[in-house]
């Protein structure tokens, strides 16, 4: 057998990024084709007796009781998926967003902040924010660029708000307290959520074409907006009913975390436990429920689980042949050991890396790497993770892969093509675009309860 280590550590990487990307452009998953890749190399440059070294480090990620909060947030959202609870939560609080311009969008954007606080996975609430808010809109007569692009964007705000699934992902990686990622991205979340609605707002002021506000008369052809009918006052205990079994999870999970009376797992657990009592309460708790939730959460979590058993194999092999040494070098000889340089430079790739990849590989190969060079500049960890997270918010609607857009697509009306879905995105990436910069000139910003 050919022993790769006789061409050197420059070319070994440049021959393992050749690889990987030959067999992604194939059509194989990624999740295989870094595992290939991992044990061609294993193999070739060190031999059989490399592999349980590599084993061993493949248990210790998936062996990681903090793992089973993932699982059982997926759970979560697929139980919130499958309830009522997300649909009425919307109709109550359409008789809120009936009273100023553009106030449909701003509801849908606050039913996100509630829904993602509630999962941390986007993609349930991109449908479900596709199935309740993007035909009201249009149908109200909302421009179809920033009708589509907020249902879009609203529903990736679970990448960034806690329980994001990406923090906890990154948390694991970079061996950082998840509970302190949560405190930390919080606030940031909400200044994403706060820009959008601003910009929704902006535009309803400078375009009032673009978002008219509703008339008794197109409010009432509403089809399956009960709220719609009902007076303010008659309103009022349905919005309360409609937001309790929402608010009162969120107060469960992130209460319980921030308080540090439960750790991440055990309030994951907590939640499913909220949301499937919420749904027996309100006669939706049945056993096909259930198989769906659980055939979902399967799916999901599997395809996190392999991913990071393959980028965890590729980059244990890469480190025993001292590839994170080489790109650290690297790195920091184009930035000249300059901190914002190199930050800069780190999310230049990551934005790239973004187009192409999941997130879930874009954490497990980038994060080994680049953690340890941000902790030698003196960079927080812990502030590098939720910057990261912004990042990987702009990764979620950027074309050509943006997965939201694609969740979006598959339940938006036939005429709207993923092409009109991307360009509606173009405005809201630019705003995390600002707010990933502001992240990075501004770190108090995540660093403020410390």
């Amino acid at each position: 057998m050919f022993d790769l280590s006789s061409i050197g550590i420059a070319y070994g990487s440049l021959l393992m990024l050749g690889m990987l990307i030959v067999l992604l452009l194939t059509g194989m998953q990624l999740a295989f084709a870094t595992g290939l890749v991992a044990l061609v190399f294993a193999f070739g440059w060190f031999g059989p007796q490399v592999l349980p070294l590599v084993s061993s480090r493949m248990y210790t990620f998936i062996g990681s009781y903090v793992f089973l909060a993932v699982p059982m947030f997926v759970l979560m959202a697929a139980l919130l998926d499958h309830s009522g609870i997300a649909r009425d939560l919307f109709d109550a609080m359409n008789q809120l967003g009936r009273k100023i311009r553009g106030g449909v969008a701003v509801q849908t954007l606050l039913v996100a902040v509630i829904l993602a606080s509630m999962s941390g996975v986007i993609g349930g609430e991109t449908v479900l924010l596709g199935l309740l808010a993007l035909p009201q809109m249009l149908r109200l007569g909302y421009h179809r660029r920033l009708a589509i692009g907020t249902t879009c964007a609203g529903g990736a705000l679970g990448t960034m708000l806690p329980p994001s699934i990406v923090l906890i992902i990154y948390g694991l990686t970079a061996n950082v307290s998840i509970g302190d990622l949560f405190k930390g991205a919080f606030l940031p979340a909400l200044i994403l959520a706060a820009f959008y609605i601003i910009y929704v707002l902006g535009i309803a002021k400078l375009h009032p074409e673009w978002a008219p506000i509703p008339s008794d008369k197109t409010s009432d052809k509403t089809p399956d907006n009960n709220a719609s009918d009902l007076s303010p006052d008659e309103n009022t205990p349905r919005l309360a009913k409609a937001l309790l079994f929402p608010i009162l999870t969120v107060v469960i999970v992130l209460g319980s975390i921030y308080s540090g009376i439960a750790s991440i797992t055990e309030a994951s657990a907590l939640g499913v436990v909220g949301i499937a009592l919420s749904a027996l309460i309100r006669g939706e708790l049945n056993p096909n429920m259930l198989k769906q939730s659980c055939i979902t959460t399967l799916r999901s979590c599997g395809m996190i689980i392999w991913i990071g058993i393959g980028a965890t194999a590729l980059v244990g092999v890469y480190n025993l042949m001292g590839g994170i040494d080489f790109v650290r070098e690297t790195i920091l000889s184009f930035s000249d050991s300059d901190g914002l340089t190199t930050i800069l430079l780190m999310m230049a790739i990551l934005l790239v890396l973004g187009m192409f990849l999941d997130w879930v590989g874009v954490a497990l190969l980038t994060m080994p790497i680049f953690v340890p060079i941000v902790v030698e500049l003196g960079y927080n960890p812990i502030w590098f993770g939720v910057v990261f997270c912004m990042n990987m918010q702009v990764s979620f609607l950027s074309p050509p892969f943006g997965p939201a857009a694609f969740y979006l697509k598959s339940v938006a009306p036939k005429d709207i093509s993923l092409g009109e879905i991307f360009r509606s995105l173009l405005p809201f990436i630019g705003l995390q675009i600002a707010a990933l910069a502001l992240l990075i000139a501004f770190p108090e910003l995540v660093m403020w309860w410390m």
